[in-house]
């Protein structure tokens, strides 16, 4: 599904994603995980196409994206859905209307946006708060409506950054089985970016470790648990 080739990354003459390959299987949970500053963010907006590497390539499917632009950069965009730590939800707008919002942009019908949100709003299972105000929600709440949002498009790929580490562990392991039940229901692929080894363990059937922007270790999260190869993989396995 998604395919990175040894795609490197600088600022300000500091590298921060170096030579990186990837092969990301489709409908899988594939976690990415590091310490702070070993370059997760950035691989993450290498794969989402908010940035170009600068060398390197990327891959959806067969076709490679990262040397899109304009409208084509646009419509694979659409192919992928976010959802983020601080939820990222107009305060100004009600349950329904933030996960109304991508579908207005996509330019579809009242009827047509109102039926998607029914939908979605029952599957992330809050479809009684359709029209609670950002303040009436919890944090769980909220992040179901991140979700739900995420959903709108029917992307191909769901990315996860950091999605569970302001929630409380009860909200975080809610909201990590239904992103895996999501998964299994709706069969799209989902990019799970953490610092959380219990994040991994919980979802994912394939990681990779990053350490100073290099990919240090990659395969089954059994393996790693079991036999953990590299320095950054034992680290985070004894701060779990």
């Amino acid at each position: 599904m998604l395919r990175l080739e040894k795609v490197s990354k600088q600022y300000a003459g500091l590298q921060v994603v170096d030579k990186v390959s990837l092969d990301i299987p489709p409908a899988s949970i594939f976690g990415i995980i590091g310490r702070s500053g070993a370059g997760k963010s950035t691989l993450l907006r290498l794969l989402n196409l908010l940035e170009k590497p600068d060398s390197g390539a990327v891959y959806l499917g067969e076709r490679r994206v990262d040397t899109l632009s304009g409208r084509e950069l646009l419509l694979e965009r659409r192919k992928m859905g976010m959802i983020f730590q601080n939820f990222n939800l107009f305060s100004s707008r009600n349950a329904a209307d933030n996960i109304a919002y991508p579908l207005e942009i996509a330019g579809l019908s009242r009827k047509q946006i109102d039926l998607r949100v029914s939908e979605l709003l029952e599957l992330v299972q809050i479809s009684d708060k359709r029209r609670a105000r950002l303040r009436e929600l919890s944090g769980g709440q909220k992040q179901r409506v991140a979700i739900a949002r995420a959903l709108a498009a029917k992307p191909q790929v769901l990315f996860c950054d950091e999605a569970t580490s302001a929630l409380d562990p009860q909200t975080t392991r809610s909201i990590l089985t239904l992103i895996k039940n999501l998964q299994k229901f709706l069969q799209i692929t989902v990019i799970v970016v953490t610092h959380q080894m219990e994040v991994i363990r919980a979802i994912c059937s394939r990681v990779a470790v990053l350490e100073d922007g290099r990919l240090v270790e990659s395969g089954a999260v059994a393996n790693v648990f079991a036999k953990p190869k590299s320095a950054a993989a034992l680290e985070l396995l004894h701060a779990a």
